[in-house]
C-alpha cells in the first residue's frame, strides 16, 4: 500500500517540476525515505536520477515555448556539474555512517543529511517568498554579463546538489530569478535545463558506479515515468498561473517541507 501511494505521489513530483522548476527532489526524497521506507543516503542517489530524467523530459517542453536561456544554462551547468561529480564520488563516501556517537545520543548520516536538506530548504523559501521585484536592474544586467559570477554561482549550487543529492531547483529558481532578474517562467525553463544536467550526469558518473550502492531499477524507472508523464500535467498548468504567484507559492510550499523534515528529524528522531 505504501508502494502505491509512493507512486501516486511521483506524479507530484512531475508537476511541481513542470509548473514551478524545482521542488521535485524537495517531495522526492521525504517520498523514498518516509514512504517507500529507503534510507536517506540511498534517498540522495535515487533522487538524482528520478529527478534528472524528469527534468530532461520537461525542459524539451519549455525549449519549445522559448523559455529556456540556453547560455546561462550551460554557463550555470558546466560548474555545477563538476562539484556534482566531485562531491558525490569522492566526499560523500568518506563521511562515516555514524557522525556524533555518544552513551546518550547517536547522529547517522542520514539523519544529517536530512537535517542539512530541510536548513536549506528554509532559507530558500526565505529569498523566493521576498518582494524584489525590479530593484538593482542595472546591478542584475552587469552581473549577467559577467561569467565569473553565473560560474561561481553554479559551483556553489553543485556543491550543494552533490551532498544533499538534489536537482537543486529551490536554489537556481532563486538565483535566476532574484540575481540574473530573468522572469520567472524562463526561470523555470532555465531551471530544468540546468536541473537535468547536474542531476542525471551526475547520478550517470558518480553514483552509478558506486559498488556499495544497491540500486532498485524497477522504483527508479517507475518513479521516473509517472514523474514524466507529471511534468506535463505541470508545464501545462503553468501557461494559465502568473510567474509571480508561482514564485510566492513555490516559496509558501518549500517552508512548509522543510518545518515537517524538521520537525520529524528533531522529535521523533530513534
Amino acid at each position: 500500500m505504501q508502494e502505491i501511494l509512493g507512486y501516486i505521489l511521483a506524479s507530484l513530483i512531475g508537476i511541481s517540476l513542470g509548473l514551478i522548476g524545482g521542488g521535485g527532489s524537495i517531495l522526492t526524497i521525504p517520498v523514498l525515505v518516509l514512504v517507500m521506507g529507503i534510507g536517506a543516503t540511498t534517498a540522495t542517489a535515487y533522487s538524482l536520477f528520478i529527478v534528472g530524467v524528469t527534468a530532461v523530459v520537461g525542459s524539451f517542453t519549455y525549449l519549445k515555448k522559448r523559455l529556456v536561456d540556453i547560455k546561462i544554462g550551460v554557463w550555470f551547468a558546466l560548474p555545477s556539474l563538476l562539484a556534482v561529480f566531485l562531491v558525490r564520488k569522492f566526499v560523500m563516501p568518506l563521511v562515516p555512517t555514524k557522525i556524533i556517537e555518544t552513551a546518550d545520543f547517536t547522529l547517522y548520516k542520514d539523519n544529517l543529511l536530512m537535517l542539512i536538506f530541510a536548513v536549506i530548504m528554509l532559507l530558500a523559501s526565505f529569498f523566493m517568498m521576498r518582494d524584489k521585484k525590479t530593484e538593482g536592474t542595472k546591478s542584475a544586467n552587469q552581473a549577467l554579463n559577467s561569467y565569473f559570477f553565473v560560474l561561481m554561482i553554479g559551483l556553489g549550487v553543485g556543491v550543494v546538489t552533490g551532498v544533499v543529492g538534489v536537482g537543486g531547483g529551490f536554489m537556481i529558481i532563486p538565483t535566476l530569478v532574484l540575481f540574473l532578474k530573468l522572469d520567472m517562467k524562463k526561470a523555470v525553463g532555465t531551471s530544468l535545463f540546468i536541473i537535468a544536467i547536474n542531476s542525471l550526469l551526475g547520478f550517470l558518473l558518480a553514483d552509478l558506479s558506486n559498488q556499495a550502492l544497491k540500486i532498485d531499477w524497477k522504483i527508479l524507472i517507475t518513479f521516473s515515468l509517472i514523474a514524466s508523464v507529471g511534468i506535463f500535467i505541470g508545464s501545462y498548468l503553468s501557461n494559465w498561473i502568473a510567474g509571480e504567484k508561482l514564485k510566492q507559492g513555490f516559496g509558501y510550499f518549500v517552508l512548509m517541507m522543510a518545518c515537517y523534515i524538521l520537525i520529524n528529524e528533531l522529535f521523533f528522531y530513534k
